[in-house]
């Protein structure tokens, strides 16, 4: 079966079968004809055929630092559901948090037929901006501000900065435990969140207060140590996500130290294992599946030809749990 039998069945030029599968202008009569034809003869039309004729491949390049996070797995359900629904395939491309691998994968799909690409951001590089600037096609960063570039991002600052002021209740001093400040939202913004909470509540704070933690629990729990061998008896301890968070809480209950009655913990990102954990992680709610969702309707929009620039500052909820006052 091919378009001229396709043609010659619904009593249509192939000139009008072309148009159809290229969303084309078809009356209401021809297109029900083709449909029919369609239907009974269980015609598909070839994928790199209808390329070749559009310059379209349906496909979009999503890259993420890392497969195993809830955070970036409902990032990705989110970019899924709207995709898929406009028609297009994901191609998903693990950089295990590799600086370089993002670059060389926004290259690699830029050259290599797809028809947008999605970002994921953790740190943004002049790198990264020079293989931004140069990509043929349209893209959308998600979790990072970036200036000049649609992007949908989280409040960091805001939802940090509300989340220590409930955890300062009736604190006197509070350590933080962060990841690299060059990460610009989960490292740098949640940071100064936190710090312009401490300053408002009058508590005095130096570095030495502070702690940098890679992003898995063994990380938070091994920063959570050493904190604790500068200052044993802190009030109060904010992690900059929840992963972070939970290793702290466990160094603390493996020490024996009654949570939130000698020491109050929060995180951010209200993850299951920080909703089922006794006690409870108060946390940040981030809308991570909407985000991803508005990510893909930003590029939509772009692969439709809308200007490029467009941000979208995502909100957030507090979640008060029990390891809180």
């Amino acid at each position: 079966m091919n378009i001229n039998e396709i043609a010659e069945l619904a009593g249509v030029s192939r000139a009008t079968v072309s148009r159809y599968f290229n969303d084309g202008y078809v009356s209401a009569q021809k297109r029900e004809m083709i449909q029919r034809v369609i239907e009974e003869t269980g015609y598909k039309p070839s994928a790199q055929a209808q390329m070749l004729r559009t310059k379209k491949t349906r496909q979009v390049g999503v890259i993420i630092p890392k497969i195993n996070s809830e955070s970036i797995s409902r990032m990705v359900a989110g970019i899924s559901m709207e995709l898929k629904a406009a028609g297009f395939w994901l191609l998903l491309a693990d950089t295990e948090n590799e600086e370089r691998e993002e670059v060389e994968y926004l290259k690699l799909f830029s050259q290599n037929q797809v028809d947008g690409i999605i970002l994921v951001g953790t740190i943004v590089t002049p790198a990264h901006k020079k293989a931004l600037q140069a990509l043929r096609v349209p893209a959308v960063v998600l979790g990072q501000k970036v200036d000049g570039y649609s992007c949908v991002y989280q409040d960091d600052y805001n939802a940090a900065k509300e989340a220590t002021r409930i955890l300062l209740k009736g604190a006197k001093t509070a350590g933080c435990i962060g990841v690299t400040r060059r990460d610009k939202a989960a490292g740098e913004a949640r940071f100064q969140g936190f710090l312009d909470a401490v300053k408002e509540a009058g508590i005095l704070w130096d570095e030495s207060f502070y702690e940098e933690s890679g992003f898995s629990a063994e990380d938070g729990y091994e920063a959570m140590k050493r904190l604790r061998k500068r200052h044993p008896d802190l009030d109060a301890v904010f992690g900059a996500t929840d992963t972070v968070a939970l290793g702290a809480l466990g160094c603390l209950q493996e020490d024996g130290v009654k949570v939130p009655g000698q020491t109050a913990v929060s995180g951010v990102g209200d993850t299951v294992p920080g909703r089922i954990i006794m006690p409870g992680l108060s946390s940040v709610h981030f809308f991570y599946q909407t985000s991803g969702q508005e990510a893909a309707r930003l590029l939509l929009e772009l692969m439709n030809g809308n200007p490029a620039g467009k941000e979208v500052k995502m909100g957030y909820r507090l979640q008060t749990r029990g390891t809180t006052r």
